[in-house]
């Protein structure tokens, strides 16, 4: 900061004081109304990163539609003597482990957690070659999840997807933040969650992630976005989270039930498959999409759902999903007493999972489920959510599984059910 320019008006009677105040290093305040000179000390602190201006790359190249650009790292401020203020803060965060123990939001959270992390981020360029020659280049973000060169990202950023069967859509390369290119490889992918594992190999140990917990954040908690969007490596943003469980119906996504964090972070193509992470620098999010036709709708595949498949991934190389053939609906006061308006018959209830259709031959319907059945216990546990049942079935196909629903009449049914495995084509 050069200058520092300030107006002030000062109202005594009549006389109205106009000052103009220049501070460059921190000096002097000269007020004057024309008859009366007055001078009083003025102090102003400038911490040292930021008296001298950010670098600017000399030199773009942009080839292709978004190009190739020169890779550049965070900004190094190592070589520069630091405050006694930067000391301090410094010797906090190395007393902590870099983590925030007292939850507190000061000068260098966002920072902080973004030196944390921005190691272990990623840039992947997909190569699309056509009878040997470079039709195209895709981009995107990956974050390594181990130190063996694992990293996660986006299926659609790697593969294609042909029934169940995924294809790679070309030669992978995968850059790191010191400018390192590896090959990569992809080793699973699932079409549904769009996660994908791919793998590069280092002869050394590479920098890492450490996953969190989606299920702790709250709206209103701070984000930090990564990745390379447009292919800028080394992006950060930040923002908040607008909402821990926006489901896939309410996007427009019909057949599928998932559920999304929602973030204002800002997002861009390439930033697909990068990480969501919290201010302790913890993994909570895979970055997956926005909305085009407006700002601040960011989307991620929460970190949970995310580490369950990356165990099946592990278990069997795929993610098995049990169906039941019923469609579901979560229940809630509202809409318990509308469906009361239109049926006196309607069962006493004050939370449960609706069931307004059984699909034909489905293990549902085999079970005795009918349509207006509400389910209240699933595998002997309460349950209000079909989020829940969900967590109940796991990926246990097969194993039959206690379930109690109340009918009209407030007719308590016990029935069970044996879970198929979902068809990967629907």
């Amino acid at each position: 900061m050069s200058y520092l320019l300030k107006r002030l008006r000062y109202f005594n009677g009549s006389s109205v004081f106009r000052t103009l105040a220049v501070a460059a290093a921190g000096s002097a305040l000269l007020c004057s109304n024309g008859d009366t000179d007055f001078r009083a000390s003025v102090k102003a602190r400038i911490p040292v990163p930021l008296q001298d201006p950010l670098p600017f790359p000399q030199h773009l190249d942009f080839s292709g539609v978004y190009g190739t650009l020169p890779l550049y790292s965070y900004r190094d401020i190592g070589s520069q003597t630091p405050s006694s203020d930067t000391t301090k803060d410094a010797s906090a965060a190395a007393h902590h482990g870099g983590s925030n123990p007292c939850n507190c939001f000061e000068r260098n959270t966002i920072a902080d957690a973004a030196a944390k992390v921005g190691p272990a981020v990623v840039n992947i360029a997909v190569t699309h070659d056509y009878l040997g020659v470079t039709a195209a280049k895709s981009i995107g973000s990956g974050t390594i999840i181990d130190k063996d060169g694992t990293i996660l990202t986006c299926a659609h950023v790697v593969v294609y997807f042909q029934g169940t069967s995924s294809l790679s859509k070309g030669k992978i390369e995968v850059t790191l933040q010191d400018g390192r290119s590896f090959e990569g490889k992809v080793i699973n992918a699932d079409l549904h969650s769009d996660i994908a594992i791919v793998k590069i190999n280092s002869e050394t140990p590479l920098p890492e992630v450490k996953l969190g917990s989606s299920s702790k954040l709250r709206p209103g908690d701070w984000v930090i976005s990564l990745g390379c969007p447009l292919a800028l490596q080394n992006t950060v943003t930040a923002g908040i989270v607008s909402c821990v469980d926006r489901k896939s119906s309410d996007l427009g996504f019909t057949g599928v039930n998932r559920e999304y964090l929602q973030t204002d972070c800002a997002t861009n193509v390439g930033n697909s498959g990068g990480p969501l992470v919290n201010i302790d620098g913890e993994l909570v999010g895979v970055n997956h999409m926005k909305m085009f036709a407006a700002d601040g709708l960011s989307f991620s595949v929460p970190i949970d759902s995310v580490s369950k498949i990356i165990e099946q991934f592990k278990k069997r190389g795929r993610v098995i999903r049990p169906w039941l053939g019923l469609k579901m609906l979560d229940l809630n006061d509202t809409l318990i007493a509308e469906l009361k308006l239109r049926s006196a018959t309607f069962p006493d209830v004050d939370k449960g999972i609706l069931v307004p259709m059984v699909t034909p031959g489905s293990p549902g319907q085999r079970a005795g489920f009918r349509p207006g059945d509400v389910v209240i216990e699933f595998d002997g546990k309460p349950v209000q959510s079909m989020k829940e049942v969900i967590e109940v079935m796991e990926d246990r196909v097969g194993v039959p599984m206690k379930v109690v629903v109340k009918r009209e009449g407030n007719k308590l049914v016990k029935l069970t059910v044996i879970p198929e495995e979902s068809n990967p084509n629907i």
